[in-house]
Parts: C-alpha cells; sequence; structure tokens
C-alpha cells in the first residue's frame, strides 16, 4: 500500500479527536540525530496524553495511510528516530506520559510510561531502595519507550542483561490501533506467544510501546570501582575470568578502554581528569556490588594483588570513595563525547564471541591501514563481547576528507565480525543505518519470518517505514 503524507486537513482531524494532545510543528531538535549525519522531516509532532490519545493517533493514521514515526529522547544513533524522504510522516511523541504508575519494592518491579526519562527511573527506584540497572551515557535525555524498542544494553548488560531481560510487561499500540493490555508483573507466562519479546527490539515498526513493568533488583549494600592497567586484550579477558572467580555475579560492570580514548579527551575535553601519570595502551575499568558483609575495595585490592602476581595486570587505582568512583566512571562516560568532537569517519556497533576479540582487535587495524591513515578508538563492554570499534582522521585530516571512503571502512570492518561469528548491531540496532547490512549479514530464514511478521501486523505499512526492513518497492 502506498502512503501518504500528512495533510492540513488529516491535522485538523488530529486536532478534533484529540482536544487533550499537543499537536505542532516539527522543531528542529525532532529533525536532527547526535551525529549530525541525518536531517530528518515531519508534517507534525503529536505529543498525546495517554494511552488512549496515542491509539486515536494510530488509528487514524492507519485509516490514512499516514507514516508514523514513534519518538522517544532522539538519543539513536542508527537513524531510528529520522527519516529523510518518501512522504512527510507524522512524528510521535511519547515525552508528555512520564509517569510513575507504580513501584513494588518487595516484587522487584516498577510500572513506568514510555516517555519517562532513564534518569528519572533510576531515582523513582533508589527511593524506594531499589535499583533499575539499565544505565546509558544518555541516560539525562534517553526516554523508557525508545530503550525498550532499541533493546538498550549499556554498561551493566554483564551482570543484569539488555533491556528485554529487564522488562517484565509491556502496554502498546499495534499498528491497527488496538491496544495490547499486557503490564502483567509476572515472572512466569507462557500464555502463548510471547508479544513482549517481539515489540521490545522491534524499533517501533510493530508498534507503539506507551508502559512498560520494568525488572528491579536489589541495591548493593557495598559498590567499588577499581581502573587496572592490562597488557593486552587477550589479558583483559583473563582478568574478567579471574574476577568472576572471585566474586561470581557481583561484577557489574567491565569495561576496555584504549589508550586513544584517553589522548582524545586530551584533545577535546582537558578538564577530564587523566586517571593515570602515563597513559598506557589498554586499561579496564571494574565496577562490583556486593552483598552485606562484603567489602568491595577488600575485594578488588584482593583481585588486583592475585592478577598482578600471574602478571594480567602491571598497574592499577582503586576508588576510595564515592567522589572518585565518579571520576573513574566520567572518564568512561565522556570518551563517546570525545570521539563525537574528533568526528569518526566511520563508528562501528559490534559484538563478538568473547574468545574471538582479542583476534579481532589485532587483525582490524591491518585491514583499515591498506585503505589509509587513520586513528582506531576501539572501547566498550568487554564483559559482554561488545565493543564500540571507531576509525577515526589522522590528526592532520578530518571526518570531511575522508567522506568518500566511510562505506568501505564499515564493509571491512562488518565483513571481517562477520567472518568471527559476530554481529554488526549489538546494542544501538538497526533503524536505517544498517539495512543494507542486516540484509548483506542476516540469516536468510530470520529476514523471512521478519517480513512475514511485519507484513502480518502491519499490512498498511504505516509504523517506522524504512527502519530495520526496507520498504517494498
Amino acid at each position: 500500500m502506498s502512503l501518504n503524507p500528512v495533510t492540513s486537513t488529516f491535522v485538523e482531524t488530529l486536532r478534533d479527536a484529540l482536544p487533550h494532545g499537543v499537536i505542532r510543528k516539527a522543531t528542529p531538535n525532532y529533525l536532527e540525530e547526535p551525529r549530525g549525519r541525518w536531517a530528518g522531516q515531519a508534517g507534525v509532532v503529536v505529543a498525546p496524553a495517554n494511552t488512549a490519545e496515542v491509539a486515536e493517533v494510530i488509528r487514524m493514521a492507519h485509516a490514512a495511510a499516514v507514516p508514523v514515526i514513534p519518538y522517544g529522547g532522539g538519543t539513536g544513533l542508527v537513524g531510528g528516530q529520522i527519516v529523510s524522504d518518501g512522504p512527510a510522516p507524522l512524528l510521535l511523541s511519547l515525552e508528555r506520559m512520564r509517569a510513575i504508575r507504580g513501584i513494588y519494592p518487595e516484587e522487584n518491579a516498577m510500572i513506568v510510561e514510555a516517555g519517562a526519562i532513564l534518569s528519572d527511573v533510576h531515582e523513582a527506584a533508589l527511593d524506594a531502595n531499589r535499583l533499575y540497572p539499565l544505565s546509558i551515557a544518555a541516560k539525562g535525555s534517553a526516554r523508557i519507550g525508545g530503550l525498550l524498542s532499541t533493546n538498550a544494553g549499556g554498561v551493566n548488560v554483564l551482570r543484569y542483561g539488555n533491556a528485554r531481560e529487564l522488562c517484565l510487561g509491556i502496554e502498546a499500540v499495534l499498528p491497527d490501533g488496538q491496544i495490547y493490555h499486557g503490564l502483567k508483573r509476572l515472572r512466569k507466562d507462557n500464555a502463548g506467544y510471547d508479544l513482549k519479546d517481539l515489540l521490545i527490539g522491534s524499533e517501533g515498526t510493530l508498534g507503539v510501546i506507551t508502559a512498560a513493568t520494568l525488572r528491579l533488583a536489589p541495591r548493593p549494600a557495598g559498590e567499588g570501582t577499581a581502573l587496572m592497567v592490562v597488557d593486552s586484550p587477550q589479558a583483559a579477558l583473563s582478568l574478567l575470568s579471574l574476577a568472576r572467580d572471585h566474586m561470581g555475579e557481583g561484577i557489574s560492570a567491565f569495561e576496555l578502554m584504549h589508550r586513544a580514548g584517553l589522548e582524545f579527551l586530551t584533545e577535546t575535553l582537558p578538564d577530564i581528569r587523566q586517571p593515570f601519570a602515563e597513559m598506557p595502551e589498554w586499561f579496564i575499568l571494574i565496577d562490583v556490588g556486593l552483598a552485606r558483609g562484603l567489602d568491595p575495595a577488600e575485594a578488588l585490592e584482593t583481585l588486583f594483588g592475585e592478577a598482578l602476581e600471574v602478571g594480567l595486570v602491571r598497574d592499577g587505582v582503586i576508588a576510595q570513595s564515592e567522589a572518585q568512583r565518579h571520576a573513574f566512571w566520567e572518564v568512561r562516560e565522556q570518551i563517546p563525547e570525545a570521539n563525537r568532537r574528533i568526528g569518526s569517519v566511520s563508528s562501528h556497533d559490534i559484538s563478538l564471541p568473547m574468545g574471538a576479540i582479542p583476534e579481532f582487535i589485532a587483525t582490524a587495524p591491518e585491514h583499515i591501514a591498506l585503505l589509509g591513515d587513520f586513528r582506531i578508538n576501539c572501547f566498550g563492554h568487554l564483559g559482554d563481547g561488545n565493543l564500540h570499534y571507531n576509525v577515526f582522521p589522522s590528526p592532520s585530516k578530518t571526518r570531511a576528507d575522508h567522506e568518500d571512503q566511510r562505506d568501505e571502512i564499515k564493509r571491512v570492518v562488518h565483513d571481517l565480525v562477520h567472518a568471527m561469528e559476530g554481529s554488526v548491531s549489538a546494542e544501538h540496532g538497526i533503524g536505517r543505518l544498517k539495512v543494507d547490512d542486516l540484509e548483506r549479514y542476516g540469516d536468510a530464514a530470520h529476514l523471512s519470518a521478519m517480513r512475514a511478521i511485519k507484513e502480518a501486523l502491519d499490512p498498511a505499512g504505516i509504523m517506522n517505514p524504512g527502519a530495520v526492513l526496507r520498504r517494498p518497492e
């Protein structure tokens, strides 16, 4: 079915149907994405006040064959929230739906609306002496609906899992306007197909998540953070294994960082305090949360001592205060901002079998060097195999000087990842940026099933057309 642009007549019909909805012209903040690679379009922005209004908007769009782009915090990095061509769409913002509908501390559950900002959800959980473990650098602007729609990961996946594992139930509006009432607080429910897990990670192509029951966790009695210098990614993996032997599931995060990240911070964010007198080639950040009776600092000291004895580490520092913990994490969390200021030629969100990571890190620069002189900043969530492998121009050049090489560099990196049985989309999703990659590297049966599901649930093709799956010709 062909789609139609938003018209003035359609907008007036919306106004009549949504007396409490906010309907306005799209301002630039809705039409830009964090890396500045795309500029979007929208016929109108609609911000409903509740789920019933979302359902009414979708029903009207379905009837008029108007494309709908669900919009959360706009922090996505693969263009899922940006459409630059085709009929001018309706941009459906969940920004007004921010309520915390209920907290159940004894059940470790919380019901929130999709527009709730992640940092606000963190605060609400802490007020109930609980923890919502999903954490990303954009926590001050990312919204729960967007995080679920992309199955976001972040720094605590090692211990707590992705967004999908941290969700017990959802409420959603399907492409024909029906409301799916799935806000259950159950740990066990085998009553048919799991629509929750289908809609999570679908990037708004199968419906609009309007609320979710989130899985909470007890707050660790004690937390600790350390930076440790390692000689190589292989040594970092061995250190992770040793840390698990010491602390089991008490390890919340295990982040690998390279010297390039520190150099970029020095170039672009000099106020960030460098953690080492001399920049190491490789180092890790380990964060632990332990139960009562266990001292995190003591546990980290014991780990460091044993790792030093067997040659896995050669330097390190253990945070002695919350301020120092925050300073360590600021180094990690500001690396993406430093990357943005330098300007990457090609950025890659990849995952690999953990045992293949050292070989990939050693091999990939050799392939990239055949294309020219580039700098590489490789960092990421080593504990779950997710690397952010970003290629930058040499200091004497800019990203614009290599614009014609972006696709070639991406192909080299992704071909190598695929050959090592990894994924070219670890935690950011497919969006519009990686549709070609999904077709190139995706399993044929998987793609066929995805297309069948899309056709079954959204035969009119109104939901985020062009994201994840290419629009049929």
